[in-house]
């Protein structure tokens, strides 16, 4: 996987071999794009490197230029590597972490309808102040050190983006993500009536997997779908962009998966109170 600088590098050397392949060839973008279904004015961002070209895009010019079998694989091969992208913690940490926060909230403003797959904790976007602050406090040694006040500013500042009309949400969490104890128990009593009533709200839908379902999948990462042209995958060194056709139709699918086997609706609300009451409880 590429840090960013790196991935930009991969990307201009697509766009030029794409261009000389071309004028190799002997056609003009017109007739290439023809050949290809798509627009002359894509072929021509995609040979200066305007836009990224999916594998999908790279794999239908190879063909109408009949590049032979071995170019046409490193052709895609490259087309994939420049499809991948990936940030750590290490170079967000170089310009400030709270900036990561920023980048997220343009993504979110940007879409049209996000769904996030949350096994492990609930997404910045449905966190309470408090426990935002317990979350973005760093406990792991040899951590980039954490402008915690800038970071629980930006992430809240983004959460106003649920607001907006036109927007849908869906999240479908675990119940251990849920139950998973980042905060006091006061914090986390917060945090779940906090779930409990976004789920509420029309456009946002907050899925829970109950832990006694039997799911025959592992959910090993954390997933987010700005509309169907990115996925980010969380890890613990980083990020990892998504923007393969088929990689984020693969992601589509997990989640639909996920989603089939968690509690909905008023269930699901339901479930989210009665949560929130037992942290209370034991916080008492």
């Amino acid at each position: 996987m590429l840090e960013p600088g790196r991935q930009d590098e991969q990307r201009a050397t697509l766009a030029e071999l794409l261009r000389e392949l071309r004028q190799a060839a002997g056609l003009s973008g017109e007739r290439l794009a023809a050949r290809c279904a798509m627009s002359q004015a894509k072929i021509s961002r995609i040979e200066t490197g305007k836009i990224l070209p999916s594998v999908i895009d790279v794999e239908q010019i190879v063909a109408a230029l009949a590049v032979p079998g071995d170019a046409a694989e490193k052709l895609v091969a490259l087309a994939r590597v420049a499809n991948v992208g990936y940030t750590s913690w290490r170079s967000l940490a170089r310009t400030g972490l709270w900036r990561g926060q920023l980048e997220i909230k343009a993504l979110h403003e940007s879409s049209q309808v996000v769904r996030q797959f949350l096994p492990a904790i609930p997404s910045g976007l449905l966190q309470t102040p408090d426990y935002a602050r317990q979350v973005l406090t760093s406990t792991v040694k040899g951590r980039p050190e954490r402008d915690v006040d800038k970071m629980v500013e930006a992430r809240l500042s983004w959460q106003r983006v649920l607001e907006e009309p036109g927007r849908r949400f869906e999240f479908v969490l675990t119940e251990q993500a849920i139950r998973w104890r980042r905060a006091p128990l006061a914090v986390m009593a917060g945090q779940s009536a906090n779930l409990a009533a976004l789920s509420e709200r029309e456009n946002v839908e907050i899925s829970v997997v109950p832990q006694s379902s039997e799911i025959r999948a592992s959910p090993l990462n954390l997933f987010v779908i700005y509309d169907e042209r990115l996925v980010t995958v969380e890890l613990f060194s980083g990020t990892v962009a998504l923007r393969d056709p088929r990689d984020i139709g693969h992601h589509l699918e997990l989640f639909g998966f996920f989603r089939s086997h968690a509690l909905m609706g008023e269930e699901s609300t339901g479930f989210l109170r009665s949560i929130a009451e037992e942290f209370r409880r034991e916080s008492e």
